[in-house]
């Protein structure tokens, strides 16, 4: 058996590589039930588990933990273990580091999406959140777009300035940004990672033409831009029944009547199928990628880490 720490996976996952490796895994049948959700300290922290397999071939599971009090102890709020197990033998094939495979997965989706939705000219990208996503979500957006500014917003300056200083050290334009309103007023491309449960991003603070990826909220009641936003941006998801039963800003939409029922335009492997599709109504709607993760994505992403072999 196989084993993959997170500088192993993270050698195994460029972001131009796995950007293409999800859009044409997520063509493929993959089965990926609902994620288990449990909380064994009946409180915020919570632990998912996230089952998916080709039929005959590989089944991958993966443990995450998402402890968001964490941050105040130098610790990571999201962990995780990834096993990879033949369909054949049923036997373990690999253990691979699930919290390198869970962000650079995450970050390349939200780039796949932003490069299909976000305006063509789009050249100021905002990072909301300094947490671990931060710095790969810069970068796996950068892998797919020119970027000539990268804004890092959070609510502790001296975070965003580290997340920038780091980002700057891989040769990224990037600074700290002080105010939401001002960054989000020169932002073309958004992303939010953050375990927000009231949201921070106003509807009223995002210029027409912007692309906004909203990553952090993954359960009903978390939320990091106003459910209003929804009612007036074009909405996709990562994949439309999650992000339904899940998307905090998404579900609370529907809750309230401020989309429709059917409001979600398209799913990830939809835009994926279809590239050159004009998804974006005009250079002025504000584009929404809802994304709450979903197993498909963690085990194309594992069979890079660890190929199947060649018939």
């Amino acid at each position: 058996m196989h084993h993959f720490d997170a500088q192993a996976v993270a050698d195994a996952l460029p972001y131009s590589m796995l950007v293409e490796a999800l859009a044409q895994g997520l063509q493929q049948p993959i089965e990926a039930p609902a994620r288990s959700h449990f909380t064994p300290n009946g409180d915020a922290s919570c632990v998912l588990v996230m089952p998916a397999w080709k039929a005959h071939q590989r089944m991958g599971v993966k443990l995450v933990s998402v402890w968001p009090d964490n941050n105040a102890l130098g610790l990571p709020a999201v962990s995780g273990l990834y096993v990879l197990l033949s369909c054949s033998t049923g036997q373990p094939v690999a253990v691979i580091d699930g919290t390198e495979l869970t962000l650079r997965r995450t970050a390349a989706a939200a780039a796949l999406a932003a490069r299909t939705l976000a305006r063509p000219d789009s050249g100021t990208l905002a990072v909301l959140g300094t947490g671990a996503l931060s710095a790969p979500l810069a970068q796996a957006h950068a892998s797919v777009m020119p970027l000539q500014q990268i804004l890092v917003w959070g609510r502790e300056p001296t975070r965003a300035q580290a997340v920038a200083q780091r980002l700057q050290a891989q040769g990224l334009p990037a600074r700290a940004a002080a105010d939401l309103q001002d960054t989000l007023a020169q932002a073309d491309v958004v992303v939010a990672a953050t375990t927000a449960s009231t949201p921070f991003i106003r509807s009223a603070w995002v210029r027409p033409g912007t692309h906004l990826g909203l990553v952090g909220a993954f359960t009903p009641h978390m939320a990091e831009a106003e459910p209003a936003l929804m009612g007036q941006a074009q909405v996709f998801a990562d994949l439309r029944s999650a992000v339904i039963e899940k998307g905090g800003e998404v579900w609370q939409a529907l809750q309230q009547g401020l989309m429709p029922a059917d409001g979600i335009e398209a799913e990830l492997a939809q835009l994926a199928a279809r590239p050159a599709h004009p998804w974006r109504r005009s250079a002025q709607a504000i584009t929404v990628f809802k994304s709450v993760g979903f197993a498909a994505l963690d085990l194309i992403a594992a069979e890079c880490v660890c190929p199947p072999p060649l018939a």
